[in-house]
This record gives structure tokens, sequence and C-alpha cells, in this order.
């Protein structure tokens, strides 16, 4: 691994360690880099935070590459360490990431909570390599910089005022549920977060968009977003209970809120 010490936390250190040195022994000449992103590349992460990576490959990963890494990930998922349960992340293609990717086309995807590789497009965003480009950690391999061009601010705005219309589409038409004590509060915190980068531009941590929502936003909101802040802990627990409907309520109408000032500040 490049960077030794990529987190304060010596126990993710060595599932780090573990993920990295296991897919450059499993992808062989095919490995190109890996990087750690989302909250950890961002900040403000804690013991509830995903552990966001990214492993870059020189061309598409082979069935019996796939095969591999399934076992690879079922094995590190197993590990006594929490940790090794909130991988989440993508085996990117080196051409497909070096820029944005209006197909959406599906790479190998580990969800956070699971041991199984799938096919998705969850990463395949330009937010994903503003991310990575700009904050990523190196693992192993090239810095960010040498595989991902620059994104624009304004693409950036326009694939994340396209995401709040097209997620907003699903939780209204009940294509997304938001019946349970994770979702509710991750919609919020995430239209709160979205609506950030439209006014700046940029990706920022999830507590960053909190502050700002709560100092910039109408202050009926302040509420409801500090009590989806409060609920972060125990994810996997909170995912099995039912959410309070006055909860689901207010952020469905935060919601509708989010989208008509998307709407304004495009204009």
């Amino acid at each position: 691994m490049k960077a030794q010490s990529p987190t304060s936390d010596s126990e993710l250190n060595a599932i780090l360690h573990e993920l990295v040195s296991s897919a450059q022994s499993t992808l062989g000449s095919n490995f190109v880099s890996a990087y750690l992103q989302g909250s950890f590349a961002l900040g403000d992460w804690d013991n509830d935070s995903d552990v966001d990576f990214t492993i870059v490959v020189e061309r598409e990963i082979s069935d019996t590459e796939l095969k591999s890494l399934q076992t690879m990930h079922a094995r590190i998922f197993k590990q006594e360490s929490t940790w090794a349960q909130h991988l989440e992340g993508s085996y990117f293609p080196k051409s497909l990431l070096k820029s944005g990717d209006p197909l959406k086309i599906k790479i190998p995807y580990l969800d956070n909570a699971s041991d199984k590789l799938i096919m998705s497009d969850h990463d395949n965003t330009l937010v994903v390599r503003w991310i990575v480009r700009e904050h990523g950690i190196t693992l192993a391999g090239s810095e960010p910089t040498e595989l991902i061009d620059p994104v624009s601010a304004d693409d950036l705005r326009s694939e994340v005022s396209a995401t709040m219309r097209e997620w907003a589409e699903e939780i209204f038409t009940g294509k997304w549920s938001m019946n349970n004590r994770w979702a509710q509060p991750f919609a919020a915190l995430s239209y709160c977060r979205m609506l950030h980068t439209l006014e700046t531009g940029r990706i920022a941590s999830k507590l960053s968009g909190v502050q700002w929502s709560k100092d910039t936003l109408d202050k009926r909101w302040a509420t409801l977003i500090q009590r989806a802040w409060d609920e972060r802990p125990n994810p996997s627990l909170k995912v099995r209970q039912v959410a309070d409907t006055n909860a689901v309520n207010d952020t469905l109408e935060f919601i509708r809120y989010a989208i008509s000032s998307a709407a304004v500040s495009n204009l």
C-alpha cells in the first residue's frame, strides 16, 4: 500500500491493507490503483461512516477475475473488525474512470454491509470522480489526478440537480421507501448535501452539508435536519425499525422544498 496509515484508525488501516493487497494479488497485472474516498477523504468521518473505496483496473474485469474477487470479499467480510462489513466501492476500468460516462455503464460494485459484488452504476458518477480526483487518498498506484480528468463545477451541479429530481420521483412514486429509521434521515441529509453542492460547485462532507443547511436554509427545516443527523448512529439496527410518520412527512416536504430551490438556482 502507498499510504501506510491512510486513516487515524489502526484497525481500519489493517482492513484497507488487506483489501488492497488481496486485490493486487487477485488481479495481478490488471490492477492499476486503489483509493479511499467518501467521508474518509472529505473529512468528518466517524464510526458509522461507510468505507468508500475505488479500485482502478487496466481492462474490464473478466469472469474469472470476478469469481476470485467474490471469494476475496467474502473472506474479508468475515473478519472480526466491523470495518470489514462496511466496505463500499467499485472496480473501474481505467478508460471509463477518466471522464464522465453518459451511458452509466455498470461495473463491479460492493455495497455497504454486503459480501458480494454486483454489477451497478452506483459509483459511475461525476460526484465520485470529483471526490477521488480532488480528495482521494492513494492506497496504491498512481495519484488520482493522473487518471481522472477535472470535473467542472457546472457539470457537477448538472448531475446533482438531475439526481435530486430522479430520486424524488422514485420516492414520491414509492419505488424507494423512506419507511425506516435509516432511510428517512439518509434522504434528508442527502438533500442537504446536494443543495450545498448546487451552491458551491463542490462536494463536501455530510456534516458540512448539515451545518451549511442549518445556517442557510429556511429555519423551519433546522429541527428536521438536526434530528436526521442525530439518527445516524447504528444504521444496521435502524434499517429494521419503522420510521416516525411525522419525520417521513416532513422529509417529503423538505424534498419538495429542495427541488423547488434547485429549480430556482438553475434559472
